[in-house]
């Protein structure tokens, strides 16, 4: 019995390594495929651990990826900054100056107010760009851009409409009917370019369909479309009511000469003067503007980026000569920055006699 043992023992330890396989199999055949799962297993584990080994770099040594900054997103950032501190003070001399109270210091206070916005728009623009990069607020920045834009273009056709009232009205343009009338047309100007500016936000956008994108993302080609239309319309209006204006002039002109028998040399400056003025508010604002509108009637996202910068420059410059020529050459305004600035008043320019071209 005990020598049966025995050699069942040694028997035993003598399998081969293929027996000791083999009765496994039989006795015992999940465990076998476990233990050839687990086999495969850690094999692939060596494998993906070695390709870690290869691929795998700490965060700590990782060198950071350097952000391309665009050049032009830096010069319209920089020239949004410039249009915000030039308006401001335009802004900040006729809150603080008590005379500058006339519908027409309300009018060129709600224009400054607009290309204020404008810079306002640009640097935040440029910060959702490289800093905070979400969809929502790219749609603020632009519903910001078209409002402030918007605004600015009305309120250059609102100041055209009172200065063709000043003269067409000279008697009855400083009752209070024209003050309640400039307060209204203000409101509604308003009214109009926050709707404008809130259309992105309110789903008119191209974030959904990247082809239907204009050159100014996130709007779409259709709304592109429209404001460049409407944009065209309102130069022309303004186009006509500057052209009634110099004939109004000249007819005043005329008048005053028939009257005394001569033409004064006072009178023919003013009148030539005037004309320049016209011409100059004319000449900015079409060079600024329309070379941008017509781009939107033909370009879409696919043309060329450099294009639209381009364009879209001197329509945002025009925001930083608004204030040249429509404030600053104003004597009551000059006068209000010049004591401001230095506390001293030109006799010459107290005393000047208001033009045509003043108005």
């Amino acid at each position: 019995m005990g020598c049966f043992f025995c050699a069942s023992c040694i028997l035993h330890l003598h399998l081969t390594e293929e027996g000791w396989r083999r009765s496994l199999c039989v006795i015992h055949p999940p465990a076998a495929a476990m233990s050839n799962l687990f086999q495969n297993t850690s094999f692939f584990n060596m494998d993906v651990l070695e390709a870690k080994n290869v691929s795998f770099v700490p965060s700590w040594e990782l060198e950071p990826v350097p952000i391309i900054v665009n050049p032009w997103d830096v010069l319209l950032c920089v020239t949004g900054t410039l249009m915000s501190c030039e308006n401001a003070v335009v802004i900040a001399l006729i809150v603080y100056t008590p005379t500058l109270r006339a519908p027409m210091f309300v009018l060129i206070g709600s224009l400054a107010f607009a290309d204020l916005l404008a810079g306002l728009g640009l640097i935040l623009n440029f910060i959702v760009t490289y800093i905070i990069d979400s969809g929502f607020v790219s749609l603020l920045s632009a519903g910001l851009l078209i409002t402030a834009f918007s605004a600015s273009v009305l309120n250059i056709l609102a100041i055209t409409v009172d200065r063709y009232l000043s003269l067409y009205n000279a008697l009855t343009y400083h009752t209070e009917r024209t003050v309640a009338f400039t307060y209204i047309t203000l409101i509604l100007m308003w009214v109009i370019s926050t709707t404008l500016g809130s259309l992105p936000v309110l789903g008119w956008n191209c974030l959904e369909d990247e082809t239907t994108c204009s050159i100014c993302r996130p709007v779409n080609k259709n709304n592109a479309a429209a404001l460049a239309v409407s944009f065209l319309l309102i130069f022309a209006l303004i186009l006509q009511l500057y052209l009634q204006i110099c004939k109004i002039a000249f007819r005043h002109a005329q008048q005053i000469a028939v009257q005394r028998q001569f033409m004064t040399t006072s009178h023919s400056s003013s009148t030539t003067k005037g004309v320049s003025t016209l011409t100059t508010i004319l000449g900015s604002f079409a060079l600024c503007w329309i070379p941008l509108a017509m781009y939107s009637l033909v370009a879409d996202s696919r043309s060329p980026v450099i294009y639209t910068y381009i364009t879209a420059l001197p329509a945002i410059c025009n925001s930083i000569i608004n204030p040249m020529i429509y404030a600053f050459r104003n004597p009551d305004i000059l006068r209000s920055l010049r004591i401001a600035c230095c506390g001293c008043m030109p006799y010459s320019l107290t005393m000047r006699p208001r033009t045509p071209s003043d108005v």
